[in-house]
């Protein structure tokens, strides 16, 4: 079984995922795909807008739409995770995250990035 690390999930408002007990967690940085587990080597990197899982030790996931930030895995073991904006899966407004998709008139702007990401992380189809 994996040893869990800390892992933290920040905003300029909130702390949005906080955990001791995290065994892996995914995210998605500009150099590709990552994974850290206990022991990970220290290291800092750009995300891009993309989801984040966190996997617990009884196998619990929690999944957060992360809107970019930066990834630093920090010699003593612990993961901070810092966005300018973040939600968990529960927390997004399906509503609000369509009307954008539909308003957004660019497909590659930034707005229509994030909420096709709310709409992944919330489980929508689109």
């Amino acid at each position: 079984m994996a040893s869990p690390f800390r892992v933290e999930l920040v905003t300029p408002e909130r702390t949005v995922y906080s955990s001791d007990e995290a065994t892996m967690v995914s995210v998605r940085s500009i150099a590709g795909d990552l994974a850290f587990m206990a022991g990970h080597i220290p290291y800092v990197g750009a995300l891009l807008v993309a989801p984040v899982k966190f996997i617990s030790g009884t196998g619990e996931v929690e999944i957060a739409a992360v809107h970019g930030g930066i990834a630093h895995f920090r010699p003593e073991g612990t993961l901070v995770i810092s966005a300018g904006v973040a939600e968990l899966k529960g927390e997004i407004d399906v509503d609000r995250a369509r009307r954008s998709l539909e308003e957004s008139e660019d497909p590659d702007s930034h707005e229509q990035k994030r909420a096709v990401l709310r709409l992944e992380v919330a489980g929508v189809s689109i």
